[in-house]
């Protein structure tokens, strides 16, 4: 059976069918595939220093994922797993000075190395931009300042004063996000008062009641709890030096704004902010005493055995702030450890510059290096896989976290991203690892049967109401907490989305599970969300691309024909987006200028994103897809890897962008592998 025209699924369709056959080696696919070893060719290798245009398209494309199974090989950590680094923006680098200088513990080479990274980051406008090639963002320019003038760099040098030059002509720090006028706060560069209140009594709120801790993402949770005690504590260290230059007007650096009308939810969540402040002054102390104790005990119960909260910066950071506020010394074990765990998202540069990740992803890296290498044609028993596999099925959770508070009764069952966050294991890594799991031959299949059928159990227990899921939460869709004042850092809610409900449709179309009632209702919201020109949105990645990317794989998987309407705007789309050299882009604008949509210099991952989704719709020996091939070909390195300053990923559309740097190598073997060897048809344990 498979799906009908109408877009209802049918069995697991095309691309589970067509498995491809195995040459007497044990290598899988077309010769010239990597061999046992995973670096020699399994057949008919290709003589070094041949020419491209010598080989044809096809000889040219095996070479190149040749070299790049080569080079991903050689990346493997001896425990099995891969990580790339993760690249966002300069205020993680600014936010860990601030702090080390607020708890007092600031030394001078953490200090000149992370110095040295900001600088290299300005831009000849004076300004910091939060992705590569993109405009100056205030928030970061002030922060990135203020990490500098903490590293000694003067304000009249020529470099400084283009910053704050720039700064005082977007508004000065009055304009900055909360975020940023909060750590200001901490050193009195900015009143507590002039801040949106936000009080611990919030932990109290029932799991009902609009605006719980429970109706924000979990990333916004992690981080507002620690928040509502600074917010109550309002503690100011002495500033080591005025930022007035920092101001349009030092004399009334915050001037007033009108309230918006009352009638709109603007205003009223602005009075009610202002009926907050009031209720700071009159708070009952044994009331606000209890909150920030049953706070700190919420956050404690969630660190991590590694020390970090969550597996990423924000919350660690606040959370450290805030026990320390409440009476935790250096020296406690949950401060000492968390202060370890901060170190070790700190990337250290052979120039002696220091980066600070926002997050680790060896997860996620693991599981997609595992499907590109078992895409493009290594043997499913070699050593590199099943080293990669135990290591994953170490990671699985099999504990309840917060998740449980929307989905209660449901069993554990997943993966989270980094390498320590039990508490969030999150769907979109649990769909993608299934997947690899059943690519590879594992010598204990019964463990691997075990844990799919759990990540998978849990996985469709976490579907939202409306069909489809979210990255870390169950129907976690409430409008209000995004209506906060104090709310204007990102997306702040994890409302389902199209790229994480693709790869979960993907994963229960593999486990034939394509015609269970929760899948077809996945499909049929997938359906239903494909933007007018034919694309998806892209919520985790950026942006068309990635969406569209995403999708096209699962609906083909779960049997869709490319025959399918949807199938066929979406390639139509992707073809009118391809850029005249070959490859494809999009640029973090589209996410909020429509001008942008599916317009970018073009990159590896995202051209390699383009040539999955149309591979999997049949266009192989289409001319989109020969261009796609030779410009990933030809933008090759001699060592097997790409290039990519672009920022990729997202953490939050436009608000926080991310440069995986391991995307560059994973993504573009995974479309190669997949144009010489056929799309993939991950095994089943019997």
């Amino acid at each position: 059976m498979t799906a009908t025209t109408d877009g209802s699924a049918g069995a697991v369709g095309p691309r589970a069918a067509a498995a491809s056959k195995t040459n007497d080696t044990g290598a899988t696919g077309a010769p010239g595939a990597p061999g046992p070893d995973g670096t020699a060719p399994a057949a008919g290798p290709v003589p070094d220093g041949t020419a491209p245009g010598a080989l044809g398209l096809d000889g040219t494309a095996v070479r190149a994922v040749e070299r790049a199974v080569e080079h991903l090989l050689a990346r493997q950590d001896p425990a099995g797993w891969w990580k790339g680094d993760l690249e966002t923006n300069v205020t993680m680098d600014a936010e860990d000075l601030l702090l080390r200088q607020f708890l007092g513990i600031l030394d001078a080479d953490t200090t000149r190395a992370a110095a040295l990274h900001i600088r290299r980051g300005q831009g000849e406008d004076g300004a910091w931009a939060t992705f590569y090639g993109g405009p100056g963002e205030l928030s970061a320019t002030v922060e990135a300042y203020v990490a500098l003038r903490l590293a000694g760099d003067p304000p009249e040098a020529p470099h400084m004063a283009r910053a704050s030059a720039w700064v005082r002509a977007r508004g000065g720090i009055a304009a900055t996000r909360v975020f940023t006028r909060i750590w200001l706060a901490l050193f009195g560069w900015w009143r507590w008062e002039d801040l949106p209140e936000l009080p611990p009594e919030l932990i109290f709120l029932p799991k009902w009641f609009p605006l719980n801790i429970y109706d924000f993402g979990c990333w916004a949770r992690q981080t507002i709890v620690p928040l509502t005690v600074v917010s109550a504590k309002r503690p100011v260290r002495p500033a080591p030096f005025p930022l007035d230059e920092l101001h349009t007007d030092p004399a009334r650096p915050n001037p007033p704004r009108p309230l918006a009308p009352a009638t709109g939810w603007d205003g009223i969540f602005q009075r009610l902010d202002k009926a907050l402040h009031v209720y700071h002054r009159f708070a009952p102390r044994g009331l606000r005493r209890t909150a920030m104790n049953v706070a700190a005990r919420w956050i404690v119960e969630r660190q991590e055995n590694d020390g970090c909260w969550g597996g990423i910066q924000p919350p660690a950071v606040y959370s450290v702030i805030a026990l320390h506020l409440l009476g935790y010394d250096l020296g406690h074990p949950v401060m000492r450890a968390g202060l370890e765990s901060l170190d070790r998202f700190a990337v250290w540069r052979e120039d002696g510059s220091r980066m600070i990740e926002a997050c680790q992803s060896p997860v996620w890296d693991t599981c997609l290096a595992t499907i590109a290498l078992a895409d493009a044609g290594l043997r499913p028993d070699h050593p590199a896989l099943v080293k990669a596999v135990d290591w994953m099925l170490d990671e699985e959770i099999t504990r309840t976290g917060d998740w449980a508070v929307r989905r209660p009764g449901l069993p554990p069952g997943g993966w989270a991203f980094e390498f320590h966050n039990d508490n969030y294991p999150d769907i979109d890594d649990t769909a993608e690892v299934l997947l690899a799991l059943r690519r590879v031959e594992h010598p204990d299949p019964a463990r691997v049967e075990a844990a799919v059928a759990r990540g998978a159990r849990w996985t469709l227990g976490m579907q939202s109401r409306n069909g489809a899921w979210g990255a870390f939460d169950a129907d976690n869709t409430s409008a209000f907490p995004n209506k906060l004042p104090f709310c204007d850092f990102g997306e702040v809610i994890d409302p389902p989305s199209a790229d994480v409900t693709a790869h979960v449709v993907e994963m229960l179309a593999y486990e034939g599970m394509a015609d269970d009632p929760r899948a077809r209702r996945g499909i049929e919201w997938l359906l239903a969300e494909q933007e007018p020109n034919g694309a998806w949105f892209g919520r985790w990645g950026v942006n068309h691309v990635y969406g569209t990317g995403s999708v096209l794989p699962a609906l083909a998987a779960a049997g869709l024909p490319a025959s399918h309407p949807a199938i066929r705007r979406a390639v139509a789309w992707l073809a009118t987006v391809q850029n005249d050299d070959g490859g494809w882009g999009e640029d973090l604008r589209s996410y909020k200028e429509e001008e942008w949509v599916g317009r970018g210099p073009s990159t590896a991952s995202q051209t390699a994103w383009a040539l999955i989704a149309l591979l999997a719709a049949g266009e192989r020996d289409s001319e989109p897809v020969r261009r796609g091939v030779a410009w990933l070909a030809e933008s090759q390195r001699e060592d097997g890897s790409w290039d990519e300053p672009h920022f990729t990923g997202t953490g939050f559309p436009w608000d926080f962008s991310i440069n995986y740097h391991l995307y560059r190598q994973v993504f573009p073997l995974t479309a190669l592998g997949r144009y010489v060897h056929g799309d993939p048809a991950p095994r089943k344990a019997d």
